[in-house]
Formats: C-alpha cells, structure tokens, sequence
C-alpha cells in the first residue's frame, strides 16, 4: 500500500477529467480478465492505493462506494498502474465473487456485440 507521500505524488501527477474523475479498469490479476470499468475521484483514488479495496465514485449516486460492502463479493488491490499519459488507472485485483452488479462475473459478459471482424493481411 502506498504512504501518504507517495500518494500525494501520484495524486499531483493524475489527470483527472473536467468532472474531476479518472476511469479505472479493473483487472483479475491472475487471468488478466477485464471486470469492469469504474470512475474514481482524488478521494476514490486515495482511499484505493491506501486501503487495499478498491473504492470508486458513483456517477449516479454521488457517493463513494467501496466494491463488496453490500454484496460480499470484494475487490482486493494486486496492482496499480497509470496509463502513458496519467488518465487512465489499471488496477489489478483479486476479485471475490462477481463483478459486476447483474451477477455476472465480468460487466462485459451482460451484452455482447456482434462486430465485423477481420482477418490481418
């Protein structure tokens, strides 16, 4: 987990959109499955490099929620990593449970898209 130094420094260096958040992927850290993508605020971002959960901020709600507290099915922080130009945040995690919120195991399983797909020459 991150110091409070350490912290503040990543915080100086994120770009966060013009409604102050940053957009997190969330990654099972063993299979490299992609779970889900969440937003986070200085605080979300804070609280996720400093607690070992992973914390985001609710567009909707607008309130913190903290991933497991009411279904159980919790997000623990492996990693955590900045994109190329510090407006994007991976993070690692072992996931307990599902999630996503239908229940799925993955937000991408919900409402899969057919796509053109091409073969590479």
């Amino acid at each position: 987990m991150s110091t409070v130094t350490e912290t503040d420094e990543i915080l100086s260096r994120v770009h966060f959109d013009d409604k102050g958040l940053l957009p997190a992927i969330i990654q099972q850290h063993d299979t490299l499955e992609v779970l889900m993508l969440g937003y986070m605020d200085a605080e979300a971002l804070r609280r996720t490099l400093t607690e070992g959960r992973v914390t985001f901020w609710s567009r909707s709600r607008q309130e913190y929620w903290r991933k497991g507290d009411t279904s159980g099915h919790v997000q623990y922080v492996k990693t955590a990593a900045l994109d190329c130009d510090d407006d994007t945040l991976l993070v690692q995690v072992d996931q307990i449970g599902a999630a996503c919120h239908t229940g799925a195991r993955r937000c991408f399983d919900v409402d899969p898209l057919n796509p053109e797909v091409l073969e590479r020459s």
